[in-house]
């Protein structure tokens, strides 16, 4: 439970909420998701925290429950190769710049969980920004776009995880265990896989030297 949200003072000067979070910073595979929210002004939920702080099951069911009141929601898909080529912090801002664009005409601030957005605030001076550190345990709409973000994400490896079970990603969610990092040495790089991820990196370098001999 977030005690007095940061949007408690927004809302009381009639101002409409836009916070970001991200999913997905730290794996080896898949996608980043980005994602932003705006609640209607006076709007409360006390189960809504970080989504790191939450159950599987209440991830879900709050899930359902931001798409219903929001007024405004949007899930970002950032792909592999995307990541590749920016670097998963430049990924992860150019996401959140994306979607702070394309909600600027119908919010007045815009928070993001520790993320600076210089571009977005050098084009557009009249919104307020902040970008706290752990947002999403001081924001609820950056808890919720947390929410929507990690189990959108959740989601999208189960899936994979039904076409390549050899990679336990739904287990591992593509993070590096010892057990992924093995099972990407005997099964191979797949293309949902961040080439520019050391681990990954380390593996491709290993099989092309392999193929040398």
């Amino acid at each position: 439970m977030i005690e007095r949200p940061l949007e408690v003072d927004y809302h009381e000067s009639g101002k409409l909420v836009l916070g970001m979070d991200e999913a997905g910073r730290g794996p080896l595979c898949g996608p980043l998701m980005v994602a932003g929210v705006i609640f209607p002004i006076g709007y409360q939920n006390a189960l809504l925290d970080d989504s790191k702080k939450l159950s599987e099951k209440k991830r879900e069911t709050l899930y359902k429950q931001i798409i219903e009141d929001a007024l405004y929601w949007k899930v970002l898909v950032l792909s592999e190769a995307e990541i590749d080529e920016l670097n998963i912090y430049r990924a992860s801002q150019t996401g959140m710049e994306r979607i702070a664009q394309e909600f600027s005409d119908v919010c007045d601030v815009v928070l993001s969980d520790a993320m600076p957005l210089p571009a977005f605030c050098k084009n557009h001076s009249e919104h307020d920004f902040d970008c706290p550190v752990k947002g999403d345990s001081k924001s609820i709409s950056i808890a919720a776009a947390s929410i929507l973000a990690k189990v959108s994400r959740d989601h999208y490896m189960k899936k994979l995880d039904e076409m390549y079970p050899q990679y336990d990603l739904a287990k591992n969610k593509g993070y590096p265990t010892a057990k992924h990092l093995e099972a990407i040495k005997t099964h191979g790089v797949q293309d949902f896989y961040r080439r520019s991820f050391s681990p990954v990196a380390k593996v491709l370098k290993q099989n092309q030297q392999e193929s040398l001999f």
